[in-house]
């Protein structure tokens, strides 16, 4: 499992290298990596364009169809409601993350989404906790800082 988180942290780290929040997400079946992406909103102007919805599209495309059923994701943040919904949609397994998203964390910190909405989605987090919160408060203290 720490190896497909480091893969995450590393889109996470290209993400900050473009000036985007680094988080990085990486989709995994059966040991092997299916997608991986990082944020691109500010690249590409899209609010959409969240590390875990770039995955999923790629990894849909991949696979050739929108169920990634036995499909597990690995992210550096907790998704928000917008990502959160996407892999509910996406019928992923077990979402895995690094650290919590007190503002707008949509699986422990502000909403428990998939409680609300019935489904049973499983979720670890904690992961490399202490990678991912380095690269977010390197990233946010560099923005402060300007």
């Amino acid at each position: 499992m720490d190896k497909f988180m480091q893969v995450a942290i590393e889109q996470a780290r290209k993400a900050s290298e473009l000036g985007e929040v680094p988080i990085g997400a990486v989709i995994e079946r059966n040991n092997e990596i299916i997608s991986v992406a990082h944020n691109l909103r500010e690249t590409v102007k899209d609010p959409t364009a969240h590390a875990e919805i770039i995955a999923i599209r790629r990894a849909a495309n991949k696979l050739q169809g929108w169920r990634l059923l036995d499909c597990n994701l690995y992210v550096t943040v907790e998704p928000c409601s917008m990502c959160c919904s996407a892999i509910i949609q996406a019928r992923l397994s077990k979402v895995i993350f690094s650290i919590r998203e007190p503002k707008t964390g949509a699986i422990v910190s502000r909403l428990d989404l998939p409680g609300i909405l019935g489904v049973n989605l499983s979720f670890e987090e904690g992961l490399l906790g202490d990678q991912s919160r380095e690269l977010m408060n390197e990233f946010f203290n560099k923005i402060r800082s300007k």
